[in-house]
């Protein structure tokens, strides 16, 4: 696990401004650094040894030096494309993955992306033809982003990075702050710096140096194709297939841990991996701590857990570093314990496996099962719904409201994703009139729904969820928050061996017995206990609704909505009585005061403390 960062042009001499760039990734990458510079690119890498300590040192090339290659990430099934590439005459230097890929690129040239299991992102420069190819892998685990500003070609696994070229020009794209107060996250395939983009998952970009040119290209389809099958046969399948999934992740030459919650997910991999050490992390507040939990099954597997618990000072004296090292505005309340859970965990070992993924794959939120009465309520002929949807519309919130509103719309009209914040109505009345957009979020989702146009309703909802929340959310606080500990994080359940298992199973083995993943509970369910597998999913719970009604905070969110940079975004007005409707206890505005706070502390961090944090 490491980071790379580079550019293309034919300006300057290149080693001065790359070893810039390069140490503003350092927490990626702090064991060692090092550089390839010609005529026509800088390439800069820093490294977190994991495989080959002793070799596998960044920049590589091939056996004639024709091609470069910086990598970040880690390939599982790396040997056996080695063998294959040593018996079509390939010969290698080192034992480390990174030489698999160089190697492939000249075997497979761009299909060599379609043979390779695990979490990826890397640039490999063609000297002879002047053409960089760059790839991301099948579900967004490893970030890679790229512009093109001023005659230069940027790329790197952080934002940060290009920020310290010089032909780099900051300013923000002004249509993605929309977008964001609804989803809370980054959801364009340009990033909030205007001219950078995010490469997508699943696909790979080519830029020729001599025609200025990138293009990008899909390699890989997410496809879900339920199909019928034996349900205890599928339950054994699953299980063979996730703890074989969970034993090519542990490729390492360094200790390894693993992250414990008090959800089934981390349990099931703990469970199986039993690992010397798990790290949990709580909130010192009732009802917002599951320590215990983590405790409590770590004592009966008889593995040793080390875990702390976050305070309100703790979690707000670390915000503006967590949106440092994400890039772009996070308002994913679990990024900030995440952050801490990454600190802890790197004091002992350099690679920790998690359970992300599982829920997109085996359909785990609880939102993915509609109550009774909305399914008892949607019997109703549609135009019925829809008219009474209509009618309750002109009328202001009451209790029922979004009952009734969400009984006449089909799942197109609403679903987002796990966090929906800001509808667009009221995205645009807080919004100043240089940010509003016409742009609604259906708008956005709406190709994606497209894809899926002929599949039920829980299937429409993870197909956008994998290509949304995963991706923007899940995977990168993932990323960004344990690579800012210089920690490597795996995610074995999220494996594209394991989806294309998950891809075929029924939604009724889904969602069944009054659950959600129920298939995948069943599985776990050989592993761990019977409180583990059955507990209901809470995610990271964060007591942010009563911080937010505490003087303090109250007071600190009031300092920046009035700072004079946030009236370049935001009706303040609006701001002010949002915030004071939230702490006299009128309305739970937690959410929406928390998604304006983030970014307007990332903006803060980025367009006007840059250098401080930098330093």
């Amino acid at each position: 696990m490491c980071g790379f960062c580079g550019y293309i042009n034919k300006k300057d001499k290149k080693r001065k401004t790359i070893k810039k760039m390069t140490d503003s990734i350092a927490h990626r990458g702090p064991d060692d650094e090092n550089y390839y510079i010609d005529d026509d690119i800088a390439m800069g890498f820093r490294r977190l040894s994991i495989i080959d300590l002793a070799g596998g040192r960044q920049p590589m090339t091939n056996e004639d030096d024709s091609l470069v290659i910086t990598f970040n990430g880690e390939i599982y099934n790396f040997k056996s494309i080695k063998e294959d590439l040593i018996k079509k005459g390939h010969i290698f230097k080192t034992n480390a993955d990174t030489e698999v890929i160089i190697h492939g690129y000249e075997e497979y040239k761009e299909n060599i992306v379609s043979k390779l299991r695990g979490m990826f992102a890397f640039v490999i420069w063609d000297k002879k033809n002047k053409i960089l190819f760059g790839a991301r892998d099948h579900f967004g685990q490893k970030p890679f982003y790229y512009g093109n500003m001023n005659g230069t070609f940027m790329f790197g696994s952080e934002i940060k990075s290009f920020l310290l070229n010089p032909d780099f020009k900051k300013a923000i794209n002004k249509d993605a702050l929309k977008p964001y107060l609804t989803f809370q996250t980054s959801v364009l395939e340009e990033t909030f710096f205007k001219g950078i983009f995010k490469l997508l998952p699943g696909h790979y970009l080519k830029y020729d140096m001599k025609q200025d040119k990138v293009q990008t290209q899909k390699y890989y389809q997410i496809v879900f194709d339920s199909q019928p099958q034996d349900f205890d046969a599928l339950v054994k399948k699953i299980d063979d297939t996730v703890t074989a999934s969970i034993d090519t992740h542990l490729i390492s030459d360094v200790p390894l841990g693993a992250y414990l919650s008090g959800g089934i997910d981390s349990s099931y991999v703990v469970s199986y991996l039993k690992p010397d050490k798990t790290f949990s992390v709580g909130f010192d507040y009732k009802n917002f701590n599951e320590v215990p939990y983590a405790k409590e099954l770590s004592d009966i597997l008889n593995i040793q857990n080390i875990n702390e618990l976050i305070n309100s000072d703790d979690f707000f004296n670390v915000i503006d570093k967590v949106q440092f090292y994400a890039d772009e505005p996070t308002a994913n309340l679990s990024a900030v314990p995440l952050y801490f859970l990454s600190a802890l965990a790197s004091k002992h070992v350099k690679v920790v496996l998690s359970g992300e993924g599982a829920d997109e794959l085996f359909g785990g939120y609880t939102f993915y099962k509609e109550d009774d009465l909305l399914i008892k309520y949607r019997k109703l002929p549609l135009f019925l719904r829809k008219a009474i949807k209509g009618l309750v519309s002109i009328f202001p919130d009451f209790h029922g409201k979004n009952f009734l509103t969400k009984g006449g719309s089909k799942i197109e009209d609403y679903y987002v994703g796990n966090a929906f914040v800001f509808g667009n109505k009221d995205a645009n009345k807080i919004l100043t009139d240089k940010y509003k957009s016409s742009v609604t979020f259906q708008d956005i989702t709406k190709p994606y729904y497209d894809e899926v146009k002929d599949k039920d309703d829980l299937t429409k909802m993870q197909y956008l969820d994998m290509h949304f929340w995963l991706p923007n959310d899940i995977l990168l606080k993932a990323d960004k928050m344990s690579m800012a500990n210089s920690l490597e994080l795996r995610v074995p359940i999220l494996d594209k061996e394991v989806f294309a298992l998950a891809s075929t199973i029924p939604t009724d083995y889904k969602l069944s017995h009054d659950t959600t993943k129920y298939i995948l509970r069943k599985a776990a369910s050989k592993r761990i206990p019977e409180a583990w597998y059955k507990r209901p999913k809470k995610g990271f719970p964060v007591p942010i609704i009563k911080w937010f009604r505490e003087e303090k905070y109250y007071h600190q969110a009031k300092e920046i909505f009035n700072a004079e940079f946030a009236h370049e975004f935001f009706n303040v007005k609006l701001l002010n009585k949002m915030l004071d409707d939230h702490y006299k206890g009128k309305k739970n505005n937690c959410r929406k005061i928390w998604n304006v706070y983030v970014f307007l502390v990332w903006y803060k961090t980025f367009f006007i403390d840059f250098e401080k944090h930098i330093a």
